[in-house]
């Protein structure tokens, strides 16, 4: 039995089964949790017969961030974003590179109500808050809570999500998300997310992205995170990007990460430049107007373009916006062509970033 000083609060997301046992409908893991117990993401248990969130109103990390270090571009481009997350994950990311806070089977954090994570998003001038570092559906209830909260002040929400989730999490998602940054790991290939990940497929990730669509109005882009020799298969990228374009819509952006070695994948390398351009023209090909790669500073497809005149409309590099070539309708100054982005920056500033514990 855990301790009385981390039982955390009751979970809403879970059902009852007949042998006893307690069905957790937070994520597609759909765990079977006895009495006793906790789930495989390490901070969702069963005491006295009750769903417990164990790290209900605690957190272990805060950030104030850039949003486009989510990575989110097209959603209020240039907000500073007051990033928590929790210990635990629903995943065994084998590349994480938050793995000491993912991977962690402790209950730890900082104790804080809703009502203070939003005093401190406010304290800090962030704009909006972000769910992130670890998967947020695994404490869905306690974003819920903050999310609601920020609401009343005027702040909107994020979360940075793998998609592993389900209808349930995805009707909590309506009364606070706004925006919701879906990470494929591979393009979703089955060996890798096997391998590498934990997971039998990327199935629910691809009807999360469906119910999304059907059942709320949150702003929703994509990134692939490409890894070298393993998660960089074309074939992948290509039905990802057809998905996409299909079901989600040409405007949909995709960003194509670069990744680099962590946790227990230092054998790896550093993506090739050349592989996420290939990447790049793939999303091109299909029709999906805005592709981005990611963690590459300086690469000219940070930048967004005008799919109309080719004008550079946002000019970035890394997670600063450089130029802001649009008119106050955000269609391109050159052709007024609509550029499909929610908001615009107050200003146009230098990188910045800031951990605050």
């Amino acid at each position: 039995m855990l301790r009385n000083d981390v039982l955390g609060k009751e979970a809403t997301l879970y059902t009852r089964l007949p042998s006893g046992r307690l069905r957790c409908t937070a994520c597609a893991r759909f765990c079977e949790i006895p009495e006793g117990k906790v789930g495989l993401c390490g901070v969702r248990g069963v005491v006295d017969s009750k769903l417990r969130l164990f790290v209900y109103g605690r957190v272990i990390a805060g950030h104030i961030d850039p949003i486009e270090k989510k990575p989110v571009t097209h959603y209020r481009p240039g907000s500073s974003i007051f990033s928590i997350a929790t210990t635990g994950c629903n995943w065994l990311c084998k590349y994480c590179q938050n793995y000491d806070i993912s991977q962690r089977r402790k209950i730890e954090g900082t104790e804080m109500t809703p009502e203070q994570v939003v005093d401190s998003a406010v304290n800090y001038g962030a704009e909006g808050i972000a769910y992130t570092y670890n998967e947020p559906s695994i404490f869905i209830e306690f974003a819920r809570d903050c999310g609601i909260e920020a609401h009343k002040r005027g702040i909107f929400n994020i979360f940075v999500s793998n998609g592993y989730d389900t209808i349930e999490s995805v009707n909590m998602m309506k009364d606070f998300l706004d925006c919701i940054t879906i990470d494929f790991k591979g393009s979703g290939k089955q060996e890798f997310v096997r391998q590498f990940i934990g997971i039998p497929n990327a199935d629910p990730i691809f009807q999360t992205l469906k119910n999304i669509r059907d059942k709320t109005t949150i702003h929703t882009e994509i990134t692939d995170l490409i890894v070298p020799e393993v998660g960089d298969d074309l074939d992948a990228a290509r039905k990802l990007c057809r998905f996409i374009y299909d079901e989600l819509g040409p405007d949909t952006p995709i960003h194509f990460l670069r990744f680099h070695p962590d946790y227990k994948m230092m054998e790896f390398g550093n993506t090739p430049i050349e592989t996420l351009e290939k990447h790049h023209s793939i999303a091109k090909e299909i029709g999906l107007k805005y592709a981005y790669v990611g963690n590459v500073p300086g690469h000219p497809l940070e930048h967004t373009y005008c799919p109309e005149c080719k004008n550079i409309v946002i000019e970035r590099y890394g997670f600063s916006i450089g130029s802001w070539n649009l008119d106050a309708n955000n269609c391109c100054n050159r052709c007024g062509y609509p550029i499909p982005i929610i908001g615009k920056p107050n200003k146009i500033h230098k990188n910045r970033f800031q951990i605050i514990w």
